[in-house]
C-alpha cells in the first residue's frame, strides 16, 4: 500500500519531492525516485509484504520498471505458474510477480490478479507505459495527458503541484449530484481518473493515449447458480474462507474491523479460523441511536479476539472536518469519512493492516433502502397520474417523511425513484443538474434481464461501491498509514453474488440471507437481533446543536456565492430546513461543507485557480 507517481515533464528532483511528500501519510517508510529516459518514476512505501529494501520501488524486473500500489492477493499461486515457465525472482513481493506476469501475458495478466491495484509499467523495449486499476476502483489512479506530456499520480493535489490547473465547474456539479466528483472526471478540468478495471497504453514517442475495460459485472444474468440453496451456501463459504485467508497474508501485524453488523463479524469469525489472537477494532458515540459497540463487543468475546473500542464525540469530529481535504484533495461527501478515520487513527497504534466488511451490503443486497424499494415497487403499478394525485395529498403533512413518501411515488417510475431517494440527488439547488453520468447508467437499472433488486444491486456495486465506498476507506487509511483490506470485494464473492437467484439473497423481508446463515453457523444469531444501523455520524443533531455556528459561519451568505452553480436563496432554505427541523438536510449541510471549504483552501493556494463552464 503505497502512493505511486511519473511523468515525462522534466521535473527536477525536488519538485518530484515535493510532490511526493504532498501524499508521504500513504507510505511512510520509503521513498524512491528514479529516471528512465525521459520518464521519472516515484514511490512512497508502505510496506506490508517482504519488507527487504529489496523490495523497495521504483522497482526494475529486466527492462520493465513499475511503480505500484496495492496488493496481489494471490500473487504465490501466479508466481508458482510462472516459476513453470522459468522466470526467475529475487524478491518475495507481488510487485515482481505484476512484471513477469505482463511478460508472460500481456494485458490478460489483469484477469489473473486477485486484489487491489494501480500501477505502471514501463517497458523500455516498447517505448511504452502500460498501467491499470482494480476491477472495483480500490485504489485511486489520477492522470493528466496535455501537451504532449503525461503526468499520473495516486492523488490529483500530487499533479496541481507547480500546475496551473482549473476547477471544472462541470466536476463541481456533478459533485453536487452525486456526493463524489465520479470517474472519469476529476475536480480538474485537465486532469482525469482512470476508471475501474481499465487499463492504458501511453506510447511515449507518439504521445498516443489508449484506454480499454478488461472486466464488467455480468449485467445479462449470463452465468446464473443453477444449484440449490444449500449447494449455494456451501460453495459461497469456501470462496469466503480464500478470500479471507489469502488477505491475512502480511509482514507486518494484522486486525479487523468490526461494527457488531453481519458483515464485519463474519470477517472477523473467519479470521479466528486462520490465525490465533486477532485484534478487532470498533467505535463508540455516546449519542443514543448512533452507538453499536455493544454488539461489536458481544460478537468479539464470543469469538475470543482482543478487542478494542474506540469513543468518539463532537471535538474528534470537529478536528478531522477541518483537516479533511488535506487528505481527500476533492470535495467528497459522504459524512462516514469522519468515523472511518477515527477508526483508522486508532486501529494504527495497534496494527498496520486491517480488513473489513465493505461490500456486503451491495452485493447481498443488505440496504434498507432495497427493503424499502420492494415494498414501494408495488405501487408503481398503479396509473402515474393517481400516484401524482395521492402524492398532492401526503405533501399537505407538515412532516418531512410524508413529504418524501409524496414526492416518491408522484415519481415517473421505480427506477428514478431510486436514484432520487438513495442516491442523494436532491438537486433543487443546483442551477442546471448534469445527469449525463446518471443517463449513462439507466441501462443498468432499466436491464430487462434482471429483476429489479438485481438491477439495483448492479448499480450499486458501478457507482456507489466504486465512488464512494472505496474512495472513503482508501483516503481514511491511508491517512494515516494503515492498509485496509475487505474479502468481500474479492472479485469471485461478487461474481458469485450476482450470478445467484434473488432468493437466496433476500427472502421474505430476510436481507443477506445467505450471509447471515454463513455466520450464524459460528456467531449465535441473537447477536444480531436488532435493527440494522449505518456507520455514520450523528451529525444530524450536531448541526443543531454543538456545530449549529460552525455551520452557519462557513456556510454564510458570502462563502454560498462563491461555490458556482448553485442557487443561494434555495441553498439558504435547505439549511433553514434542517435548523428547524422541518427536514433533515445533513447530507445536504456536510456536502456544502465540504464543497466550501475546499474551494476557499484552494483559492488561497499559491496556484492559479479558475473556474471553467
Amino acid at each position: 500500500m503505497c502512493g505511486i507517481y511519473g511523468s515525462t515533464i522534466s521535473y527536477n528532483d525536488e519538485t518530484v519531492r515535493e510532490k511526493m511528500g504532498r501524499i508521504s501519510f500513504r507510505g511512510p517508510d520509503y521513498t524512491g525516485i528514479k529516471r528512465y529516459d525521459k520518464v521519472v518514476f516515484a514511490h512512497n512505501r508502505l510496506a506490508i509484504i517482504d519488507l527487504d529494501t529489496r523490495s523497495n520501488q521504483p522497482f526494475t524486473y529486466l527492462h520493465l520498471h513499475i511503480v505500484f500500489n496495492g496488493e496481489i492477493y494471490n500473487y504465490k499461486d501466479i508466481r508458482k505458474d510462472l516459476e513453470r515457465q522459468n522466470y526467475q525472482f529475487r524478491t518475495s513481493s507481488d510487485t515482481e510477480v505484476i512484471c513477469a506476469a505482463y511478460l508472460a501475458y500481456g494485458a490478460d495478466c489483469l484477469t489473473r490478479f486477485n486484489g487491489m491495484f494501480a500501477f505502471v509499467i514501463y517497458d523500455t523495449l516498447k517505448n511504452e507505459l502500460f498501467g491499470a486499476r482494480d476491477r472495483f476502483g480500490k485504489k485511486p489512479f489520477y492522470y493528466a495527458h496535455d501537451h504532449g506530456d503525461f503526468e499520473f499520480a495516486s492523488q490529483p493535489s500530487q499533479i496541481s503541484i507547480h500546475r496551473d490547473l482549473n476547477v471544472d465547474e462541470k466536476a463541481i456539479n456533478q459533485y453536487l449530484i452525486w456526493g463524489y466528483v465520479p470517474e472519469p472526471q476529476s475536480i480538474f478540468a485537465e486532469v482525469k481518473q482512470l476508471p475501474a478495471a481499465h487499463y492504458f497504453t501511453y506510447q511515449l514517442a507518439s504521445s498516443k493515449l489508449k484506454t480499454t475495460e478488461y472486466w464488467t459485472l455480468d449485467y445479462g444474468w449470463k452465468n446464473k447458480f443453477a444449484g440449490s440453496y444449500d449447494e449455494a451456501k456451501e460453495a459461497l463459504e469456501v470462496i469466503l474462507a480464500d478470500a479471507v485467508k489469502i488477505r491475512m497474508n502480511a509482514d507486518v501485524p494484522l486486525g479487523v474491523f468490526l461494527s457488531g453488523g453481519i458483515d464485519s463479524s463474519l470477517i472477523a469469525a473467519m479470521a479466528t479460523k486462520e490465525i490465533d489472537h486477532v485484534k478487532t477494532f470498533s467505535i463508540k458515540f455516546n449519542e443514543k441511536g448512533f452507538d453499536e459497540s455493544a454488539y461489536a463487543k458481544q460478537v468479539a468475546q464470543h469469538l475470543g479476539t482482543d478487542h478494542h473500542t474506540i469513543e468518539c464525540n463532537y471535538n474528534d469530529g470537529i478536528e478531522l472536518i477541518e483537516n479533511f481535504n488535506q487528505y481527500y484533495d476533492e470535495p467528497f461527501a459522504d459524512s462516514s469519512a469522519i468515523p472511518t478515520m477515527l477508526l483508522a487513527k486508532h486501529t494504527r497504534k495497534h496494527v498496520t493492516v486491517a480488513l473489513s466488511g465493505d461490500a456486503g451490503d451491495e452485493a447481498f443486497l443488505g440496504y434498507h433502502r432495497y427493503k424499502w424499494i420492494k415494498q414501494v415497487n408495488n405501487l408503481f403499478y398503479a396509473p402515474h397520474t393517481i400516484r401524482k394525485a395521492i402524492g398532492g395529498i401526503i405533501n399537505q403533512s407538515p412532516k418531512y417523511k410524508h413529504k418524501l413518501i409524496a414526492m416518491g411515488i408522484a415519481m415517473e417510475d421505480v427506477e428514478n425513484l431510486y436514484v432520487k431517494m438513495f442516491g442523494n440527488m436532491e438537486n433543487s439547488w443546483v442551477k442546471q443538474p448534469d445527469l449525463a453520468k446518471y443517463n449513462s447508467l439507466m441501462h443498468v437499472l432499466t436491464n430487462p434481464s434482471k429483476p429489479l433488486l438485481e438491477r439495483i444491486s448492479d448499480f450499486d456495486i458501478k457507482t456507489y461501491l466504486n465512488g464512494d465506498i472505496n474512495t472513503k476507506v482508501d483516503r481514511a487509511s491511508m491517512a494515516f498509514s494503515l492498509e485496509s483490506r475487505s474479502p468481500l470485494m474479492d472479485y469471485r464473492v461478487i461474481e458469485f453474488s450476482r450470478s445467484l437467484p434473488t432468493s437466496y439473497k433476500y427472502n421474505s423481508g430476510n436481507q443477506k440471507r445467505i450471509l447471515k446463515d454463513i455466520l450464524f453457523d459460528r456467531v449465535p444469531a441473537q447477536i444480531f437481533d436488532r435493527p440494522k444501523a449505518g456507520f455514520t455520524m450523528p451529525f444530524q443533531n450536531w448541526f443543531r446543536a454543538e456545530l449549529k455556528e460552525y455551520v452557519m459561519d462557513n456556510l454564510s451568505e458570502q462563502n454560498l456565492k462563491n461555490i458556482p452553480g448553485i442557487h443561494v436563496k434555495r441553498t439558504q432554505e435547505i439549511i433553514q430546513e434542517h435548523m428547524t427541523g422541518k427536514w433533515n438536510r445533513y447530507p445536504q449541510i456536510w456536502k456544502l461543507l465540504v464543497l466550501s471549504q475546499w474551494l476557499i483552501k484552494n483559492k488561497k493556494s499559491e496556484q492559479k485557480v479558475s473556474l471553467v463552464a
